[in-house]
């Protein structure tokens, strides 16, 4: 409409518009807040919506091919993390998320501590480099291990500490070692940071010793990475006579390990097992950490640990990032993490995570017999499944998308080739257990669809 009209000329009437394209009020007001916004209309309160003087038309595509060439190929490859293309269909249950369903954040007690952080005079001035003192005093406490407020340096989340970890510790062309599988992100991670990941079984027990220190003598890696509580995507603990092997093999090499503690807040009521960190006396361990997980999105809060020139390094890495993290997120944060409402949001998640990862076990163990759950997991927002042999974990995961449900292959695990076929299957993204019990159904229908189409 705005193409036909000339600029100065009023657009119809909200009311108009309302009866001509047979919308609501809300989506006519969202359209044209949406055209206000990209310059092309005005709005004069009480008179009307106008086309903009300066309305912008159509330009013509710019050739940009010319970039190819000198972007030439240092490309930041994030398929691995995106999964399936485009957003899924309306009704699809989500499996394949990451994150707490809105039902199980703590919604008020971020709103009230947001609303508290606000009203501090201070609230929009810079923040220290290194996070705010308080901040970094309640880090240190979490963390244990005489870690004290000097040793943390504030985080816009885990992934981010995570690629600022890597850039900072490896250089480009430098081997990293992982647990195989591994979390996508720090894959995605290290690869942009110019690194190559290298893959270390794991087996129940976790990480493996004896395989961890052949890697590091065949590759004289000076990293490693790993999960040793709640394992993303496996769920695994890594069993407590390995945690001095770990670092024990670590530190023979010369080298850090990264320790990415993303669910320390998320285990289903069990003791939550102590980082590595707390294990080591030389300074080996980085230890990262983040809110994110087990409060909301957007809280994009987290922090690291480091001791001795590698904090100088991260610090130092921090200031040409992007300086400081946002104050108000860091105020968020501390009047969260002070009020007496956070250990009980995070017994009551514990509850529900517990109740949620048995329903949906039970569910896939009912409804798909043939799959095989590696185990049911004492914390974490996951389980992991293995498929029957023969089975591509990409066909399932793209034909369950059509029958109502999202999951993430298993392929996106794994740094190299695929051991078997798994699938990750979340269970804190979705409304509740009749959603989880539904997906399973699905799930069924889409095995079965699969099979009758090879």
């Amino acid at each position: 409409m705005i193409d036909r009209l000339s600029p100065g000329e009023r657009l119809p009437s909200s009311r108009e518009l309302i009866r001509r394209y047979q919308v609501g009020p809300a989506t006519v007001s969202q359209a044209i807040a949406t055209l206000a916004a990209e310059g092309l209309v005005v709005t004069r309160p009480g008179s009307g919506t106008y086309v903009a003087a300066h309305a912008q038309r159509r330009a013509k595509v710019a050739d940009t091919a010319w970039q190819t060439v000198t972007l030439a190929d240092r490309t930041v490859d994030t398929r691995i993390l995106t999964g399936a293309v485009g957003a899924p269909p309306a009704g699809t249950i989500m499996l394949d998320g990451g994150y707490l369903h809105r039902s199980l954040q703590p919604t008020q007690i971020l709103t009230a501590a947001l609303a508290r952080a606000a009203r501090r005079p201070d609230a929009w001035d810079r923040a220290p480099a290194s996070g705010l003192a308080a901040l970094r005093s309640v880090f240190a406490t979490m963390a244990g291990g005489g870690v004290s407020a000097d040793d943390i340096l504030v985080t816009a989340g885990g992934q981010s500490a995570l690629s600022m970890a890597f850039r900072a510790i490896a250089a480009p062309g430098d081997p990293v070692l992982m647990e195989s599988p591994t979390y996508p992100g720090a894959i995605a991670a290290a690869r942009a940071a110019g690194l190559r990941p290298v893959p270390v079984p794991m087996d129940a027990d976790g990480l493996q010793p004896d395989l961890l220190a052949d890697a590091f003598a065949m590759t004289r890696a000076r990293l490693l990475y790993c999960q040793p509580a709640y394992h993303n995507p496996t769920g695994t603990v890594l069993a407590p006579q390995r945690r001095r092997q770990i670092i024990d093999a670590a530190r023979a090499a010369g080298a850090f390990v990264i320790e990415d503690d993303f669910a320390r807040h998320l285990g289903h009521g069990t003791p939550v097992p102590p980082p590595l960190l707390a294990d080591d006396r030389d300074g080996t361990v980085v230890y990262l950490t983040s809110l994110t997980k087990p409060a909301a999105p957007s809280l994009r809060i987290g922090a690291l640990v480091a001791r001795g020139p590698v904090m100088e390094r991260l610090r130092a890495t921090r200031l040409v990032d992007d300086f400081f993290v946002t104050r108000p997120l860091q105020e968020t944060a501390l009047e969260l993490l002070s009020s007496p409402t956070w250990e009980r949001h995070v017994r009551s998640l514990a509850a529900a995570l517990r109740e949620r990862c048995g329903a949906l076990a039970a569910a896939v163990t009912h409804e798909l017999p043939h799959w095989t759950l590696t185990r049911i997991p004492t914390g974490g927002l996951h389980l992991w499944v293995r498929l029957p042999y023969g089975t591509d974990d990409t066909v399932i995961a793209d034909t369950a998308r059509q029958h109502g449900v999202a999951v993430s292959a298993g392929n996106r695990y794994f740094a190299t080739e695929l051991p078997a076929a798994y699938l990750r299957l979340g269970f804190a993204a979705t409304a509740d257990r009749t959603e989880l019990i539904e997906a399973a159904r699905r799930l069924a229908s889409a095995h079965e669809h699969a099979a009758g189409t090879r």
